[in-house]
């Protein structure tokens, strides 16, 4: 039997994350750019830190100037995985 090209699963998943803000307390005096509101649902990909390699939640379309624009993933909360085709 013949093998025949075998399947690969392409990296990332083509899955969109929503998280709610459930912590949006402690805003930094420095921080230039938008901030979650606590309840809100928002398209989120989690990523690790280069330096400390934790994971973190990037909200889409949100825009920070300083410090960089990632959040603890202690104050979202994952609601819905939506595997894209």
């Amino acid at each position: 039997m013949r093998r025949t090209k075998t399947t690969r699963i392409p990296f990332p998943l083509p899955v969109q994350q929503y998280a709610r803000c459930i912590d949006a307390t402690r805003r930094p005096a420095d921080h230039i750019g938008d901030w979650p509101t606590q309840g809100q649902v928002y398209p989120i990909e989690y990523r690790c830190n280069a330096r400390t390699g934790k994971l973190q939640v990037h909200v889409l379309g949100f825009h920070a100037e300083r410090p960089y624009g990632a959040f603890d993933q202690r104050r979202f909360e994952t609601v819905a995985d939506v595997w894209l085709n």
